[in-house]
């Protein structure tokens, strides 16, 4: 068959069953088709004869490339101001934003007033409410801020200056913790680099002197971050955990809760840092979670050591005539120098043969008893398991049920210890290796599969965590959990997110004593001593029993309670001071009474306990956030707060957790004022990382900003964390995303620039807040939408639903002021309508001086530069925007207005459409809008001139019952409205037009058709 005979029989057989209407609209579809490659053609070859005419497409690509983006121009605040005097703004406002100039001086002024103390009052605030008090979680003394805690800060001073514009005595208190762990890491770290000297070179006095040098340095660096955060904290009150008020709170609470019992001293399993030779706290534990086989880099290694490995070996059975073996797995080959016996589970037929006898072990060459807990999964590997009492927190609970011997297989550092000749001094992970060649040589080994685990990782020092017995201070938890548990579930405590309550419930109602001891020397040093006697025939204590000790606020205390306690003399005591520490938690949650001075009765203590509400991250609700609550109840007798809420955490742009390896942990400094890739990369270089990671960490900066950071300014970052902070969302924070809350602020200024030459220079307004009934329907409609705002706003704050408040704010000034109501309102301004331009500028002033209050608790600066430039009511006003009433429930809401309105954005956005296809921005076109009621054909009447001056219209025309002139393009808005616009429409657009509209009309009357057959059907 021929080609031509194919393609004919295929043409019959697509053409077969079709109406002669469907072959009509197939061919005008063939036509328009046509006509199109015709017309695309026709383009072709009027680019190539105009690239011919340029010269070369090179050329033409040349011209058409992009051009670089522009600068943002950087203007300073360049005038004489001494640091805590007023700013001047009696000069001309700069041409546009710029974050340097706008944050100049102010912070200095607002702290010398006063602004920022809950003490300050002035006639023009809002009345008295109540009170608001917060503590800040006091950031850790070990380097400067980054964005998680740039967000703690713009959440907590947004609400902070939230509730001293309402009328509430507001404090808001600093500190810094010394983060024991974290400070001496460092500071050792820093020792070494410098001096290549150890702590233990310098000895502790010097080392301590060391840190405080540290502190001082960096203290003063995160203090100085937080003021250029804008952070409206009351400076007078700042606290730092180890200074004098702080550590008298910390010996009388460990006083008084050792005397209760509370606190006691135990040998226990504790999470070891051989590298840092210390106990640590759960959350200096990260849980890096393996799939199977991985080898991980330990320090101290040369080579990476193998995780994620089950490893199954034999103990021979023990006995006069016994035979056989027992196969147990681990994951940890070389504990099984401390095993100290095998478990099954009762009911496991397949070992009931064995319950009471023994295996041998083949290294310390002793038996070792077979022991039956029901905590054994007979279905898990061979059902048997090996039981290192001393090295693992099951096995530690099976030894103590079973009354086993509890060896220590290694030292403080990491080593072997004596427990075995053959493996002693030996680095636990070389010691891996050895046992499992034993085991090996001596036939016991059966098999290595990988097996999915979790390794416990410090955060500090990298090292693999241990968990070993050691005599250590411990705070019974169980009944300040159980307490802490029912105030939650009561209502008295009120966690937001609630979805966190979970966690807190899981936590507390599983909780285990807390260990305080921190084998360190930088923090609280244990206000505990150990007894003994100069009359060697008393008996004489150990270390590991809390018989022994006794605590007191101080030496001379502690003496005279040891000789009440041993009825001796006090001239034959002998104390000897713990050198351990306490865990940096412990002094964090006392924090919020602490801070004032407890356990003197302060004026301060009793104004401000309890706090009103803690603000933090979930990461710590139970290591900082439960602990308050157990010691608050527990020494005060009252809840440290009502209310907790706990924000997200920020993560970097494409979700990673922020960390130094990664590069990816900036410095809010460096948003604020900009900084290059290269200092960037100089921050890293001259930080504590190795260098792998800070090689690591630069490819990663390279990659994430490789222009480096713009300038956007303390409000723009401030906004855009607060706009970012969505309950129980965790924070993937762009930097571009900062970048356009900058022109944000340039949006403001723009239009408060327009309104101050709007205004004019002698513009009074009225002396009260109130219409004058001369307002235009648009008047109306801003103050309508700005109390709306004011309810967003509000609500946002008091529900901590942050981007409501935001979005709010965002809206009204960016959509409904600069874009809708500053340019329908030109007209009235320029024209000679005093009437209705006193109306207008009132109205404006209303909506600019209420607008700046309502973004001033998440910009501070800018709406602090554009208030001060605005005339005032009277001179009753307060002197900052920081100290004014905030916005409350206004009777403007108008949603009749608000609908009107809506409509007319419509009309207007059909016209701006139209003219975007079809003519330039320039053009002033006729409009045409054909209604099908009077009642809309009315609305877009009584809006006729908005309509012009918003869509950029010549004239607009309202038909009814009347066809728009041809010549016209057309949009539908709804069924009965449809805007008209006249243009010069080229021929064959008009044609294309017409058949298309033709085309529609006969779809129409085809589905008319169709539904009258349907209900003749029916």
């Amino acid at each position: 068959m021929s080609e031509t005979t194919a393609d004919g029989g295929a043409a019959s057989a697509a053409t077969a069953g079709k109406t002669e209407a469907q072959l009509r609209k197939e061919k005008e579809r063939e036509e328009k088709k046509k006509a199109k490659l015709a017309k695309f053609e026709e383009k072709k070859k009027a680019q190539a004869e105009k690239a011919a005419a340029t010269g070369s497409s090179e050329k033409k690509t040349e011209k058409k490339s992009k051009k670089p983006a522009k600068e943002q121009e950087v203007i300073e605040y360049t005038a004489n101001t001494a640091p805590g005097e007023k700013k001047d703004v009696l000069n001309v406002i700069p041409s546009s934003y710029s974050p340097q100039y706008v944050e100049k001086a102010w912070y200095s002024w607002w702290e010398k007033e006063g602004f920022f103390k809950p003490e300050y009052r002035h006639p023009g605030m809002a009345p008295r409410r109540g009170k608001f008090v917060i503590p800040i979680p006091p950031p850790n003394v070990t380097g400067s801020l980054h964005l998680g805690h740039a967000l703690t800060n713009a959440i907590e001073d947004c609400l902070v200056r939230w509730h001293r514009m309402r009328g509430d005595e507001t404090l808001w208190n600093p500190g810094c913790d010394h983060a024991g762990i974290a400070t001496q890491v460092v500071v050792e770290k820093k020792l070494k680099r410098e001096r290549n000297m150890t702590r233990h070179d310098v000895g502790r006095e010097e080392f301590v002197k060391e840190v405080w040098k540290w502190k001082n340095e960096k203290g003063d660096r995160i203090y100085n971050q937080q003021k250029a955060m804008g952070c409206a904290l009351d400076w007078d009150r700042a606290c730092f955990t180890m200074d004098p008020k702080l550590s008298t709170a910390v010996k009388e609470t460990f006083v008084r809760l050792h005397d209760d019992g509370t606190i006691y001293r135990s040998k226990r399993l504790v999470n070891w840092s051989t590298r840092l030779k210390s106990a640590i706290a759960d959350i200096e534990v990260d849980k890096v979670e393996l799939p199977g086989r991985t080898l991980l880099s330990v320090p101290g290694y040369e080579q990476k050591i193998e995780f994620g490995v089950l490893v199954s070996f034999a103990y021979h059975i023990h006995g006069e005539g016994e035979e056989g073996e027992i196969v147990v797995a681990t994951t940890r080959v070389e504990t099984m120098l401390g095993d100290t016996a095998v478990a099954v589970h009762p009911k496991d037929e397949r070992y009931k043969h064995l319950h009471g006898k023994s295996v041998w072990h083949p290294f310390r060459k002793c038996a070792i008893p077979i022991v039956c807990d029901d905590f054994v999964e007979m279905d898990f590997g061979t059902g048997a398991v090996k039981i290192t009492p001393a090295h693992d927190p099951n096995d530690y609970d099976v030894g103590h049920r079973h009354n086993l011997p509890f060896l220590t297989m290694l030292t403080d550092d990491g080593l072997i210890s004596d427990i075995c000749e053959e493996f002693k001094g030996m680095p636990r992970f070389k010691a891996r290796y050895s046992v499992l060649d034993a085991l090996k040589k001596e036939g016991l080994y059966r098999e290595t599969k990988d097996h999915p685990m979790v390794v416990p990782v410090c955060s500090r020092s990298k090292d693999i965590v241990e968990p070993l017995i050691k005599p250590q201070w411990f705070c019974k938890c169980d009944q300040m959990a159980s307490d802490a548990v029912n105030v939650v579930k009561s209502g008295e405590l009120r966690i937001v997110p609630k979805m966190h309550e979970k966690t807190w419930f899981a936590w507390l109602e599983n909780s285990r004593d807390w260990c305080i001891s921190r084998q360190l020397w930088w923090g609280h040093r244990i206000p505990a001593y150990f007894v003994t006697f100069k009359d060697e025939s008393k008996p004489k204590g150990e270390d590991t029993d809390g018989t022994y000790w006794v605590s007191g606020r101080s030496e001379e205390e502690a003496r005279q309670r040891a000789a009440k306690k041993f009825d001796v003399a006090e001239v034959d005591v002998i104390l000897s001071q713990d050198e351990d520490v306490l865990d940096t938690w412990f002094s964090s949650a006392i924090f919020p009474f602490s801070i004032f001075g407890w356990p003197e009765k302060t004026s301060d203590l009793e104004a401000f306990y309890p706090n009103s509400l803690l603000e933090t991250g979930h990461d710590i609700l139970f290591f900082w956030v439960a602990r308050m609550v157990f010691f608050g109840t527990k020494l005060m007798g009252k809840l440290p707060f009502p209310e907790v809420y706990l924000h997200a955490m920020v993560r970097d742009a494409h979700g990673r957790k922020m960390s130094k390896s990664l590069g990816n942990v900036i410095d809010p400094l460096d948003v604020i004022n900009g900084i290059t890739l290269e200092g960037l990369h100089d921050q890293l270089r001259a930080g504590n990382l190795d260098p792998k990671e800070v090689e690591r960490a630069i490819k990663g900066q390279k990659e994430d900003y490789p222009n480096g950071i713009p300038e956007c300014g303390t409000d723009a970052l401030r906004f855009a964390l607060c706009a970012y902070t969505a309950q129980g969302r965790d924070i993937n924070l762009d930097v571009n995303r900062v970048v356009g809350y900058r022109h944000f602020c340039n949006k403001m200024w723009n239009a408060a620039k327009f309104a101050q030459m709007s205004l004019g220079e002698d513009f009074k307004p009225a002396a009260e807040e109130c219409l004058s009934g001369n307002e235009s329907h648009m008047d109306k409609w801003i103050l309508s939408r700005l109390a709306y705002a004011v309810d967003e706003v509000n609500s946002g704050f008091e529900k901590y639903e942050f981007p409501t408040a935001t979005t709010a704010c965002y809206n009204f000034w960016l959509y409904e002021l600069c874009d809708v109501y500053l340019e329908a309102i030109k007209p009235v301004i320029f024209s000679s309508d005093e009437v209705a331009k006193s109306a207008s500028r009132n109205v404006l002033y209303t909506c600019l001086d209420n607008g700046l209050r309502l973004l001033a608790p998440f910009m501070p600066f800018v709406t602090e530069e554009l208030f001060q430039r605005l005339p005032k009511r009277s001179e009753n006003v307060p002197p900052s925007i920081c100290v004014c009433p905030f916005p409350e429930k206004m009777s403007y809401r108008d949603e009749a207005v608000e609908a009107d309105i809506q409509f007319v954005q419509r009309v207007v956005h059909a016209i701006r459409s139209m003219k975007t296809e079809y003519l330039t921005p320039k053009d002033r076109p006729q409009v045409f809008v054909t209604c099908s009621t009077d009642e809309v054909a009315a609305t877009t009447r009584t809006y006729n001139s908005q309509i012009c001056v918003l869509g950029g219209a010549k004239e607009l025309a309202v038909l009814q019952g009347v066809a728009a002139p041809t010549g016209c393009t057309m949009l539908s808005i709804s069924d009965k409205i449809q805007v008209h616009m006249m243009i010069k429409v080229p021929e064959k657009v008009r044609q294309a037009n017409t058949a298309k509209l033709e085309q529609t009309k006969q779809e129409v009357t085809a589905i008319e058709t169709a539904i009258a057959a349907l209900k003749l059907i029916d």
